[in-house]
């Protein structure tokens, strides 16, 4: 890793930490789901066991989201963008760079925080490890994933609706597939094949996620 990248990279993240909010307005919607979803489904433990992986990972996606629309927004605000493209890094590495702090500030926590809550609704112990491998490794995705939507809608005002139009439809396989890999614990079958083709998933974001973004961002900076 260049010099250059290595310091990107420290400042995106850096910039997460000091202006705060996105981490903490996914984890609030994270816990407001663990809460409030027992409550409305009942006392019936045996169904919530059921339910238990499927909404952990719906409620990382959904919390992903809410900060997706931010990844380029105030950047390109204060012409931070306009900098970046004359550096001597490829402007698709800029936005890939971004992508990595997002996941490294904002998925990655969750991703590590969702499957022990998830012991609050009866999740499966012995279903734990599969899935932390599983959403760490489809974390990165949904930050890739929701790179492309910030980087589409960064010069509109108001554009975290349009993200998760754009985005949501790109999510369904990280979905399909994270849950796959769980629920096939509790049964005969092994969930190694549903995690290699989640991870083939997120080599294919890592490929497509940097071009795309950059694209979009460079219709904004002519």
């Amino acid at each position: 890793m260049s010099a250059a990248l290595k310091a990107l990279l420290a400042r995106e993240i850096l910039l997460a930490r000091k202006q705060g909010g996105g981490l903490g307005a996914a984890l609030s919607f994270l816990l407001a789901v663990i809460v409030l979803v027992p409550l409305s489904v009942g006392p019936d433990l045996a169904l919530l066991s059921r339910l238990a992986a499927g909404l952990m990972w719906l409620s990382l996606l959904l919390a992903v989201l809410l900060t997706a629309d931010r990844m380029f927004q105030q950047d390109l605000e204060d012409g931070s963008l306009d900098l970046m493209t004359m550096c001597a890094l490829p402007f698709e590495l800029v936005t890939l760079a971004k992508a990595v702090a997002h996941w490294l500030t904002v998925s990655l926590p969750l991703a590590l925080i969702a499957p022990p809550l998830g012991l609050m609704m009866n999740l499966d112990v012995t279903s734990l490890p599969v899935l932390w491998l599983s959403m760490i490794t489809g974390s990165l995705a949904l930050s890739l994933l929701a790179s492309i939507g910030g980087a589409i809608t960064a010069g509109l005002r108001r554009g975290g609706l349009l993200v998760s139009i754009l985005i949501l439809p790109l999510y369904v396989p990280v979905l399909i597939f994270g849950v796959s890999a769980t629920t096939l614990m509790m049964g005969p079958q092994s969930s190694t094949p549903s995690l290699l083709i989640l991870l083939a998933i997120t080599l294919v974001a890592l490929v497509v996620s940097p071009l795309a973004s950059a694209a979009a961002l460079r219709i904004y900076l002519r």
